[in-house]
């Protein structure tokens, strides 16, 4: 660095030190409610934070307050935030460093700690898909570097060849445990090796060598882009927050460290140099003080928010218009497996931003063959082969939508969609909400039994994501809604997910337009109407409640949902209250399946208009069992016509 560069690396490691010694005093004055300490550390965030360019993203983590203030954000915005003011960037929605900023390429962390390494790998792979050259930085601490989304990320980085640094700041302590009992190796850039990838081991108390092993790092991507591992050491002076204290520490580590603290180490190498003077020091503080003082005045003073319910629940989605689009012309009858290729097909033709993603999608087509040809169309940046790390994938996915990407992913099978949840529920879903941020990507879930696959490739789990606000949730019954909700999916701006059953794959054909239309989300279709019952369903379950109403020619509404989540409650009652019988049948399990929703909302606002009481039809309590009697006995169709016996005669 130079003398210039080292007077506002001086100044730039001040500001968080004083923001944070003023949110501690306001933390014991109750003024702010929560407070993660990065003292001691601040060379790690600040340095890491002056190397990378401005317009390279950097996903930071607790101790990071010094990437935010590194970057320039505005003070009084950011103690808004701290105090959970609307003003703040997460409107009082979230709480600390729990957000990000598109303006300042910052990307916020959730509670988790390692979901935002497998983001990192999604921004750094439309990086190297546009050439840019940049590289993106993402941090974890020593104890987070335990969860599995750290050797996800890492795997996905090196087997993808990602500009990824990923830095580790190494400060000995996972809240009250120490390193020995959290990891068994002598130091993290040897857990490299087992990844194949470069790494470098910093001084992360000296900001002058933080700074040159970024700016290394950095040359060295740019002329051949690859992930780095980082590790620098430092230590937490105060507690993981401050309500758990230091009282663990060993006598004497404290002070030990308090030698090395990272602005004593740069003010005493400035004053070596003579490059500032004691009172110019001194005068740097005061004025960083003065403005700090000033931002926090102007932040306390703001009034608190009130709670909008309007404001609350319209910013759960991104706002997207999603009308029908449609063409009688030019139909041809083709498998349900088909119309969802062909709308996956068309959609990535229409939207040259989408990138697809999953195991044996590229060369082998994917397990269903869903994508075969793709690869030859669209080519090797577009319809990606991935390790076996769904975690890390959905947190690429989303990386890859904060670049303006359209990021498409299969889930080899919906049952796997487990090891990747965390990122579902708590990344996708919230990140509009949370901050404004939508994440544009689609989850193709296959889904369903019937094909004697057993507990573990045969679930139905839609309930878990109905569930979750800020997702849509999708399940087409026929092949003319699979291609017109699959397109719907990829126009979506917003996380979709898309439940394909897969006994319809290649035993349900249908007519469907060759052209590109959309069905709209969120709107229930009538596919048959009667007036002794009402049968509400979605995807097998239509086909079931078919059949048994043309054996037992019977007149009967059946309204085939096609979206779960947001749900068309008005259709729902509009035809209870025509039939005043309403069964409601699914093929997930009857306890916690959305029939036990449904079924209360029919309750609540249809209660008058009901001659009998709601009943459900769904599968058995148990896992999906293998042998075919026993999954015949399992499946929700097994007691249909008993209970549509029960309603009538009721």
């Amino acid at each position: 660095m130079t003398n210039p560069e080292i007077i506002n690396a001086l100044k730039a490691l001040l500001l968080p030190r004083l923001i944070e010694e003023k949110m501690l005093i306001l933390l014991r004055q109750g003024k702010i409610s929560k407070w993660f300490s990065g003292i001691g550390q601040e060379a790690i965030s600040v340095g890491s934070t002056l190397a990378m360019d401005k317009d390279e993203f950097i996903l930071p983590m607790h101790r990071n307050l010094g990437v935010f203030t590194t970057r320039d954000v505005d003070l009084f915005q950011l103690f808004c935030q701290f105090q959970g003011k609307k003003e703040g960037f997460t409107k009082g929605r979230d709480r600390s460093f729990h957000f990000g900023t598109m303006k300042h390429k910052v990307v916020g962390m959730i509670s988790h700690l390692g979901p935002q390494l497998g983001i990192a790998c999604g921004v750094a792979l439309a990086e190297k898909i546009e050439k840019t050259n940049r590289s993106v930085l993402v941090f974890s601490g020593d104890g987070g570097a335990s969860e599995g989304d750290f050797h996800e990320a890492l795997n996905v980085a090196s087997v993808w060849q990602l500009p990824v640094i990923f830095v580790i700041e190494n400060n000995q302590w996972g809240l009250s445990t120490p390193s020995k009992e959290q990891f068994n190796c002598k130091q993290f850039i040897d857990k490299g090796i087992g990844y194949g990838m470069k790494t470098e081991q910093v001084d992360g108390n000296n900001i002058l060598e933080v700074y040159d092993c970024i700016k290394k790092v950095k040359l060295s991507q740019s002329k051949k882009p690859e992930p780095f591992l980082v590790e620098a050491l430092t230590f937490r002076m105060r507690g993981h927050e401050e309500a758990s204290g230091t009282k663990y520490y060993p006598k004497g580590l404290q002070d030990k460290w308090k030698t090395k603290d990272p602005i004593l180490k740069l003010e005493t190498e400035i004053l070596k140099n003579n490059i500032l003077t004691e009172n110019e020091i001194q005068e740097s503080k005061k004025n960083i003080k003065e403005a700090i003082n000033i931002a926090w005045l102007k932040a306390f003073e703001t009034p608190k928010l009130k709670a909008d319910l309007n404001s609350e629940l319209g910013d759960i989605y991104k706002k997207h218009s999603n009308n029908e689009t449609y063409s009688k012309e030019n139909k041809k009858e083709i498998r349900f497996i088909d119309a969802l290729s062909q709308g996956l097909f068309q959609g990535m033709e229409r939207f040259e931003n989408s990138i697809i993603m999953g195991q044996d999608i590229a060369e082998y087509g994917g397990v269903f063959k869903m994508t075969e040809g793709f690869l030859e169309k669209f080519g090797k940046d577009r319809v990606r082969n991935t390790p076996l790390c769904e975690s890390a994938i959905v947190g690429a996915a989303l990386g890859l939508s904060l670049k303006n990407k359209k990021a498409i992913m299969e889930m080899q099978f919906a049952d796997f969609v487990t090891v990747g949840f965390n990122q579902i529920v708590n990344n996708l879903a919230k990140l509009h909400y949370r901050w404004g941020q939508n994440a544009d990507v689609v989850i193709r879930m296959p889904t369903g039994a019937g094909v004697g696959a057993g507990p573990f490739h045969s679930q139905s789990n839609e309930a878990w994501f109905s569930h979750t606000p800020g997702l849509k949730v999708l399940y087409p019954s026929n092949p003319e809604d699979a291609k017109g909700l699959m397109l719907a999916a990829i126009e979506d701006p917003n996380p979709v997910m898309i439940f394909e059953h897969k006994a319809l794959y290649r035993s349900l054909t249908g007519m469907v337009p060759e052209n590109y239309y959309l069905t709209p989300i969120g709107k229930a279709k009538l596919v048959e109407e009667g007036k002794e019952l009402s049968i509400i369903t979605y995807g097998m379950g239509v086909h079931w409640a078919k059949k048994a109403i043309k054996e037992k020619n019977i007149s009967a509404d059946i309204l085939d949902l096609r979206t779960l989540l947001p749900l068309d409650k008005e259709s729902i009652f509009e035809s209870v209250i025509k039939t005043n019988k309403v069964l409601v049948l699914h093929e997930d399990c009857l306890t916690g399946g959305i029939g036990g929703e449904i079924s209360s909302l029919i309750n609540e606002n249809c209660f008058e208009s009901l001659d009998a009481p709601v009943i459900r039809c769904a599968s058995m309590d148990t896992p999906v069992p293998f042998a075919s009697d026993l999954e015949e006995q399992f499946l929700a169709n097994k007691n249909l016509n008993e209970k549509i016996d029960y309603l009538i005669n009721y």
